[in-house]
């Protein structure tokens, strides 16, 4: 708009030079062509008409130029204007952003203090009571130390247990077995025994091969010399799908192979079927990747594990049984 005004200026003041260009080019063309017939006082006249004229474009000139150059000054200054208000919005933007965020804080600072005040609330109520009990808390402390004695006398003892089992494992099985065949370890509460496949089963079956009797035999004289711990038979597969005559999956061989460790230790070893658990657990629980062979052949194994009785387990655990025994 503004730049149009300014056009509009340039062009009137062209319009003026032009028309009196015009007037004063066709005046002197009258007066060249009649200079008979026009008097010297007209002659002064048109003069002085055409000088006033030239002032009159003149000054018209000026004050476009004036109107233009005030024009220019606004438009920078309505610029400069713009610039700042928009500047002055992004900034009102951001303080209205800082605000609702400071509001958020409060209201949660609020929602704090609340809480803060309902947990002072509870404490004094807690404290009443912890107060009314305190005297019965320290009259059970006593038993509670004797009870804890024990447990950690059993733990202990489980323990001792536990690394004498392991000790003779390794010495009994460590005679013509390969190491990457038999692996022992103890945990927590909890002797394991990892045999490979192939020194247990003929390959891709749970029928026990003649190797695995001695191995079996031997484990199974450890464990009737230790008849308060039972014993648990897991099986584990790679993850290959099999399914042969009798076999349907994975989880099937698993289970098989296990049931075959189980009856072995009974029927051949005198083994205490009471004390036997048979478990599979198929191609899952795996110690490495199948990816390669030798992942695989890792997690074709039977465990063994060894492991005190859950009913005299939980007997520890019971305060009334337990103290029975404490004196």
């Amino acid at each position: 708009m503004d730049g149009v005004f300014t056009m509009q200026l340039v062009t009137n003041r062209k319009y003026l030079k032009m028309n009196l260009t015009t007037k004063f080019s066709t005046f002197m063309l009258v007066l060249f062509l009649l200079p008979s017939c026009v008097s010297k006082k007209q002659l002064l006249e048109a003069q002085d008409m055409l000088a006033q004229s030239k002032m009159d474009l003149e000054k018209c000139g000026n004050v476009v130029d004036d109107y233009a150059a005030r024009l220019e000054t606004c438009n920078g200054q309505r610029d400069d204007l713009t610039a700042k208000l928009s500047a002055s919005e992004t900034e009102l933007k951001l303080r209205n952003e800082q605000m609702g965020d400071l509001r958020s804080q409060i209201d949660d600072m609020r929602r704090q203090r609340d809480a803060q005040q309902t947990t002072v609330s509870d404490l004094t109520v807690l404290t009443k009571s912890a107060n009314d009990n305190i005297k019965n808390t320290l009259s059970q402390l006593e038993s509670k130390d004797k009870y804890l004695r024990y447990l950690q006398n059993a733990k202990t003892e489980s323990d001792s247990i536990n690394l004498a089992l392991a000790v003779n494992l390794k010495g009994v099985l460590a005679q013509g077995i390969a190491d990457n065949d038999v692996n022992i370890q103890v945990d927590k509460t909890v002797v394991f025994i990892n045999l490979s496949d192939k020194m247990l089963y003929r390959s891709g079956s749970s029928d026990i091969n003649s190797q695995a009797m001695g191995v079996l035999g031997k484990i199974a004289k450890i464990i009737q010399s230790k008849p308060g711990l039972e014993v648990m038979i897991e099986g584990y597969t790679d993850n290959k799908p099999i399914a042969r005559p009798g076999i349907q999956d994975n989880w099937d061989l698993s289970v098989k192979r296990a049931t075959s460790v189980v009856r072995v230790l009974q029927k051949n070893f005198g083994v205490d079927p009471n004390r036997l658990i048979a478990a599979g657990r198929g191609e899952y629980n795996a110690l490495a990747s199948n990816d390669d062979e030798l992942g695989r052949s890792a997690n074709r194994r039977t465990r063994i594990i060894i492991m005190p009785k859950l009913n005299e387990f939980y007997d520890l655990l019971d305060p009334e049984k337990a103290n029975a025994g404490i004196e």
